[in-house]
């Protein structure tokens, strides 16, 4: 699809419903945001938006397909702005951004700083995200443990 034929698609940012949940794993697929790892599936959505989280899916309204997501999360302190991707047939035609000013419309309606994580590889990404004026921390690594183990 051509940057113009993105002009007779026709979207729908909204909130994520339960129902949603295998298109949005389909997208997940297909853009490398499901990582088995994360172990992000309906029940951790469910949770992290009755915590004050909040996930919008973009939405091909004339297929149903799920195209596009932002999931914001609150850990108490800050929100973070994860799963943040489109299909990536769809990219570089403007619905990332239209996306974006919808997350941040919200963000910043909570009053609270918002933090995200980007793939160094992402080129395209770390663009978007700096003219909407996020800045990287480069003299920053980031360290996780995903489980632990029992001594």
């Amino acid at each position: 699809m051509k940057k113009a034929e993105h002009n007779r698609l026709s979207t729908v940012i909204r909130d994520y419903q339960e129902t949603d949940y295998a298109s949005l794993d389909r997208l997940w697929e297909e853009t490398g945001l499901a990582q088995p790892e994360r172990k992000d599936d309906a029940d951790v959505i469910e949770r992290c938006n009755a915590h004050g989280g909040r996930l919008l899916v973009m939405e091909d309204q004339d297929t149903g397909e799920i195209i596009g997501s932002s999931w914001m999360t609150w850990d108490g302190r800050r929100m973070y702005l994860h799963h943040f991707g489109i299909k990536p047939a769809l990219q570089n035609m403007g619905l990332g951004m239209k996306l974006a000013v919808a997350s941040l419309d919200w963000l910043r309606s909570t009053g609270q700083q918002v933090k995200m994580e980007v793939h160094k590889e992402n080129k395209a990404a770390k663009q978007l995200y700096e003219k909407l004026g996020f800045f990287s921390f480069r003299d920053y690594d980031i360290y996780m443990i995903r489980e632990f183990t029992k001594a």
